[in-house]
């Protein structure tokens, strides 16, 4: 290939069809590499080093659709970004190290056995994230053209008759437009069909909003609120979609829809976004759910989705040259895309709200079920479903999405910050509770801005509490960073030791910092304010009237600051006028071991 021939693009596509097609190699649970974003990046380096240039046109989802268990799936992404015939050629593995081998094999694949989840790791912001759906989503932007027509009828097939896969060594794939329903594509991409919008259809029927370089999605400084979702209302009568964001079904829109299928009642029971624990942070291996009624869609795989839409759609709005994917997963994953800290991963949540409304995913959702259908029309979930019936599973789908998750701040569990045993028995909360405390922990003083530095902020505070103090476990309910995220302390369902006299009556909330003459991020705030009491109101924890109140309203100290509480007295849920009850006796364990400093954050118990 010649240099004038040379195309980004094309060598990004072909590095994300490589780093699937290698899953032929191995079996899984042998890569010796860690389960951590870096070891991908590392792994898209080396394939974007060694890649042959001949090699370059070549996409991930040809492989995805034989490497994966036949079914509506497979189909549904080979017809989004696929429905080729596949002629192969030989790629030699040998080319690249063992270590990128094994770790293909163990993270292209989303999967749940038992407790255990494969396909995920480790990024460097504390979150899990699943693999496959990240890289469905950069291959989907890599094409750049994404709303796709609706088959008519369900004779439409992707897959040609003919088509075959080798049964040794992992291939580059020769692709050609064959499917019935799509017409061919010229070389440049372009199709009257598929991609291309049609003139009676505008950019804005999708309402997938754009995120050119130059404009972020979303900001640790300016909150996004979730999406409303009144307007998915099965009563609103939506008329049935004709065509689908391939973005964001074969991110995101497809697997909630199944979800739901499998699983009607809430997610709240039916474990959508649930979390789990490494079996160790520098080095992880193993990934093991906090709840066995895990669906499929889980927190990590969320998580993949989510940066999988937000990334291809950061890719199909840039124009060339596009930088390389390990470049642009380091930013992502590191201090933001191209300069922009608000394009990160620590904020996926409030960057996916303002990505696409509630409306514009229940018809995704709608539409990814409709496909489904046709593709594979003895699917046994979707076989004589009605159109009003795959209407209100979108809608009920769609609903507890964006309530239950990005309505939700993300919370780090206890076990990803490294938190010590609970020492004795803690006591059940008598919920929902009827307040909310709000702390800074004065030391450390400094606000913590990244996962590392919050978790050993986490594990100081716990040590203190827990070795000083002599108490259980750390004090607060919930302790807030300025990265993003929310650390679980004593969480929902314990009692805490953080306001002395109403640890029953209310949760304990700390931003970490000093914040006597500063104010926390602007995030941070936004998640104290509205994001987290509304999630507890919503989930049955806390009185929908409740009450804020800053923690010098009922201890004598000057915790949560003066800049902090001068704040607080201006929201609509300060509680102005409770005072402190009385306290009769101090615990046995206080009296025991009395502490030797009464620091101004500490004075809890």
């Amino acid at each position: 290939m010649s240099l004038r021939s040379w195309n980004p693009t094309m060598v990004a596509q072909g590095v994300l069809w490589i780093l699937l097609g290698l899953l032929l190699q191995l079996k899984p649970g042998t890569a010796t590499l860690p389960l951590l974003m870096d070891s991908v990046i590392q792994a898209l380096e080396e394939l974007e080093q060694k890649v042959p240039a001949t090699n370059a046109s070549h996409t991930a989802s040809a492989w995805l659709l034989f490497t994966q268990d036949s079914g509506p799936q497979d189909l549904l992404h080979h017809f989004l970004l696929e429905g080729r015939t596949l002629q192969a050629t030989k790629l030699d593995p040998q080319q690249l190290s063992p270590e990128v081998l094994g770790l293909t094999k163990d993270v292209a694949q989303h999967g749940i056995r038992g407790r255990q989840e494969y396909g995920v790791v480790l990024a460097p912001d504390g979150s899990t994230v699943a693999v496959e759906p990240l890289l469905a989503g950069l291959e989907a932007g890599l094409r750049g053209h994404r709303v796709v027509h609706l088959p008519l009828d369900s004779t439409a097939t992707p897959l040609d008759a003919g088509a075959t896969f080798p049964d040794t060594g992992a291939v580059v794939l020769d692709v050609r437009a064959t499917s019935p329903r799509l017409r061919d594509v010229p070389p440049d991409g372009t199709s009257a069909e598929v991609g291309a919008m049609p003139p009676n259809i505008r950019a804005t029927d999708l309402d997938v909003k754009p995120t050119s370089p130059g404009v972020r999605l979303g900001s640790p400084d300016v909150p996004v609120t979730a999406p409303d979702v009144q307007a998915s209302s099965p009563a609103a009568k939506a008329r049935s979609p004709t065509t689908v964001d391939s973005l964001l079904v074969v991110t995101l829109a497809r697997d909630l829809g199944l979800a739901f299928l499998q699983s009607p009642q809430t997610w709240s029971h039916s474990g959508l976004g649930t979390e789990g624990c490494w079996d160790q942070l520098s080095a992880p291996q193993t990934f093991t759910l906090l709840d066995s009624r895990a669906s499929p869609v889980t927190m990590a795989f969320l998580n993949g989705a989510l940066d999988g839409a937000l990334l291809g759609d950061y890719l199909s709005r840039t124009p060339e040259p596009r930088p390389p994917l390990s470049h642009l997963l380091s930013q992502y994953y590191g201090a933001g895309v191209a300069g922009d800290s608000g394009l990160r991963s620590n904020f996926r949540r409030q960057n996916a709200a303002a990505l696409t409304s509630a409306p514009t995913l229940t018809q995704q959702v709608w539409g990814a079920l409709i496909l489904l259908q046709r593709l594979e029309p003895t699917h046994p979930q979707l076989r004589g479903m009605s159109q009003e019936q795959l209407a209100e599973v979108a809608t009920n789908a769609t609903k507890e999405f964006t309530e239950a998750f990005l309505g939700c701040p993300a919370i780090h569990p206890r076990c990803r910050w490294g938190a010590a045993p609970y020492r004795g028995s803690p006591r059940p909360l008598q919920l929902p509770l009827g307040f909310l405390y709000v702390h800074h922990t004065y030391v450390p003083a400094p606000p913590c801005t990244d996962f590392a530095h919050c978790a050993a902020d986490m594990r100081s505070m716990q040590r203190f509490h827990q070795d000083t103090r002599g108490w259980d476990d750390i004090g607060y309910s919930f302790v807030i960073g300025s990265d993003g995220y929310v650390y679980e302390g004593r969480g929902w369902h314990w009692v805490g030791a953080h306001t002395l006299g109403h640890n029953s009556r209310g949760f304990g909330v700390a931003f970490v910092g000093n914040y006597t003459a500063e104010l926390p991020a602007k995030a941070a705030l936004h998640t104290v304010q509205d994001v987290l009491p509304g999630c507890a109101v919503r989930a049955g924890f806390l009185r929908p009237d409740y009450g804020l109140l800053g923690h010098r309203q009922l201890v004598s100290t000057d915790c949560p600051g003066d800049a902090l509480f001068n704040l607080l007295r201006t929201w609509p849920r300060f509680a102005a006028n409770v005072k402190p009850r009385r306290v009769r006796r101090a615990s046995r364990r206080f009296k025991r071991k009395p502490p030797p400093t009464i620091l101004p954050a500490t004075d809890f118990q």
